[in-house]
């Protein structure tokens, strides 16, 4: 056991006995975000559609 698995050992064992859950979330999360960017045309964060300032 590591240092991390001894300061939360909870979360180690139920990582052990389900998975790692965030982890896969986060890929599921990545894989779609990266789907999405290959069908939609987003416009940069912080202007609209027309390119105004929101």
């Amino acid at each position: 056991m590591n240092t991390l698995e001894s300061s939360a050992p909870i979360y180690y064992r139920l990582v052990k006995e389900r998975g790692d859950v965030p982890a896969e979330v986060r890929r599921a999360a990545e894989q779609i975000q990266a789907d999405l960017g290959r069908v939609m045309v987003l416009p940069p964060l912080g202007r609209s559609v027309d390119g105004q300032h929101r």
